[in-house]
Formats: structure tokens, C-alpha cells, sequence
């Protein structure tokens, strides 16, 4: 990836010279834009893709080691607590499903 970063410089800079050469303030500026800023940004996003996806698989995957940690964790603290009789009020039954008890 470095060297689309090391082209992309290298556009940016050629894309400033024109905007330089051009004959008015608005030409030059209309013309870093729309031959150097935007099309740069379509192109580095696009390319940029699989990386992006990668780290979202990767957060994602990240998220659900934690949820299952959690989950054991509080499995295991319920049972603890079930053995010593004092459940939580919270304590799901074993069909995971919480506990409600009757209304009066």
C-alpha cells in the first residue's frame, strides 16, 4: 500500500503545477479539484476497500470473543451463587430464558 500513497503524491503534485499554470484563480482551483481532489478520493477509497473490510471483520470477530467471555463469565457466576442459594434475582432458568415471577 505505501506506493499508492507515493503515486497519489505524485498526481497531487502534478495536478497542483497544472492548477499553477492555469489563467485565473477559479480555473486553477476548479481545476485541483476536479482533476486532482476528487478523483484521488474516489480512487484511494476504492483501493482502500479490503483493508477497511478486513478491520471490520476484525473488530467484529474482536466483539464476539467478548460477548462470549461475558457470557461464561456470568454463567459461571451464577452457578456460584446458585450453589451457595442465593441466585440473583436476575439468574436466567435453564432454558435461558429469565425468570418472572407471578404478579399479587
Amino acid at each position: 500500500m505505501p506506493i499508492l500513497y507515493i503515486v497519489a503524491i505524485g498526481w497531487i503534485y502534478v495536478v497542483l503545477m497544472m492548477s499553477v499554470a492555469e489563467t485565473s484563480a477559479v480555473a486553477g482551483i476548479a481545476t485541483f479539484l476536479f482533476y486532482g481532489v476528487l478523483p484521488l478520493g474516489v480512487i484511494l477509497y476504492l483501493l482502500n476497500t479490503p483493508k477497511r473490510r478486513a478491520l471490520r471483520a476484525e473488530a467484529e470477530k474482536l466483539r464476539r470473543v467478548q460477548v462470549q467471555q461475558r457470557n461464561v463469565a456470568d454463567e459461571s457466576a451464577n452457578a456460584s451463587a446458585s450453589e451457595l442459594g442465593n441466585a440473583p434475582a436476575h439468574a436466567a432458568t435453564p432454558e435461558g430464558t429469565p425468570e418472572i415471577s407471578p404478579d399479587p
